[in-house]
């Protein structure tokens, strides 16, 4: 088991930008794949990026791709997620997830997640 604890969530402005870090803990981190995944108020969670395990292959949702970027650094056993150009919907709460060969967008490929973090961006 991995356990995990994201930071970084705030407000951000329109069009402004934050960074949130995931903190991994417990079984190697540099076997993992991750993923970040968010939940909107009254919505389902829904996929926003994965890394693989070696950091060579990332993945997007559409909504995100262009703004998000995720990123790890196995050495620090941290993954982290630069999110520009932020838009009102993408207003959730910011979940970090990991799971062995569970690179996609599916939540159910990931098998541990973090607590979240709240990002709020106003118009």
């Amino acid at each position: 088991q991995v356990q995990l604890v994201e930071s970084g969530g705030g407000l951000a402005q329109t069009g402004g930008s934050l960074r949130l870090s995931c903190a991994a803990s417990g079984r190697t981190f540099s076997n993992y794949d991750m993923g970040w995944f968010r939940q909107a108020p009254g919505k389902e969670r829904e996929f926003v990026a994965a890394i693989t395990w070696g950091g060579v292959r990332t993945l997007y949702a559409d909504s995100v791709k262009g703004r998000f970027t995720i990123s790890r650094d196995n050495s620090k056993n941290m993954v982290y997620l630069q999110m520009s150009s932020l838009k009102p919907e993408d207003t959730a709460v910011y979940y970090c997830a990991a799971g062995l060969y569970a690179f996609g967008r599916r939540n159910s490929e990931y098998d541990d997640w973090g607590q979240g973090t709240q990002v709020t961006v106003s118009s």
